[in-house]
């Protein structure tokens, strides 16, 4: 199943034989607030289930970050609540930028289950579409997914500052905090040593879809990112940076590394090394 799918292709999915449908997971979240549940319970995509991103694909904030990996038996409840099966598809959105889609995307697919995608322009584009949406809450049948972890990349702090010296690791996060002239949330700021800054935001067009395969390789091909391997990337918690991944793979170059825990663990050891300005440092 490819990263990304739009709303057409969704929608024919849905009209199509019963046993064909994907699940459709919604993970509406905003930094801040309000909470994602009151836009899914104001309307949401037909037989949509709700997920929410810090009690089902986040662990508690702690020592891993603001958003550590749940635990596998936790991310497995979770998702056969929903109605996740083994090998049936699974389409997740947003209303935003796809990043937090994303996140559900990687968690999946870190999981080992591979048949998942993006809606392409989440939200917004079904329902600027004209396509149904609902206020009805389903009951969906329970899944018998099996998490089986590990199926992504992923770096720790030590890997993430090696990648950054050797390889190519990517800042998610937007410039003024990558730079460290604002940090509203994280003990310090700045970034890892030698990270190279990739806002997210870069991935979405104006009407928030996603860009194309060639506009995704070009726009990498300027950070030095021109083949497989050997890439990482991280953002504040290790939400955002997982559409980094997804526009990656999207571009052609799968098998991103992400470091998990992000700046938010990074910057709690006063004893690491932090970078401050535009440059990589």
């Amino acid at each position: 199943m490819l990263p990304l799918i739009t709303t057409t292709a969704l929608s024919v999915m849905l009209d199509g034989p019963e046993d064909g449908r994907p699940v459709l997971l919604d993970v509406r979240w905003r930094l801040g607030g309000p909470p994602g549940i009151e836009a899914y319970q104001a309307g949401h995509l037909p037989r949509a289930v709700y997920v929410d991103l810090d009690t089902a694909l986040a662990s508690e904030p702690g020592e891993g970050g603001r958003h550590p990996l749940p635990e596998p038996a936790q991310l497995q409840a979770h998702l056969r609540a929903a109605g996740v099966h083994e090998g049936h598809p699974v389409v997740v959105y947003d209303d935003a930028d796809g990043s937090i889609a994303a996140r559900a995307w990687w968690l999946l697919r870190w999981a080992g289950h591979t048949e998942v995608a993006v809606l392409d322009g989440g939200f917004a584009a079904w329902q600027a579409e004209g396509k149904p949406v609902t206020t009805e809450v389903p009951v969906p049948v329970p899944g018998d997914i099996e998490v089986r972890p590990g199926q992504m990349p992923v770096l720790d702090a030590d890997e993430a500052a090696e990648l950054a010296r050797k390889g190519v690791l990517l800042d998610a996060r937007a410039r003024p905090r990558y730079a460290g002239e604002v940090e509203p949330i994280d003990p310090a700021a700045g970034h890892i040593p030698g990270a190279l800054n990739a806002p997210f935001s870069a991935h979405a067009a104006e009407d928030g879809r996603w860009r194309t395969a060639e506009e995704l390789k070009a726009h990498f091909a300027e950070l030095d990112v021109t083949e497989a391997g050997n890439v990482g990337a991280y953002c504040g918690s290790g939400v955002t940076a997982s559409s980094v991944v997804l526009a990656l793979e999207v571009a052609g170059h799968p098998g991103t590394a992400l470091y998990t825990g992000s700046w938010s663990h990074w910057s709690r050891d006063p004893s690491r090394p932090v970078a401050t300005g535009d440059a990589p440092g």
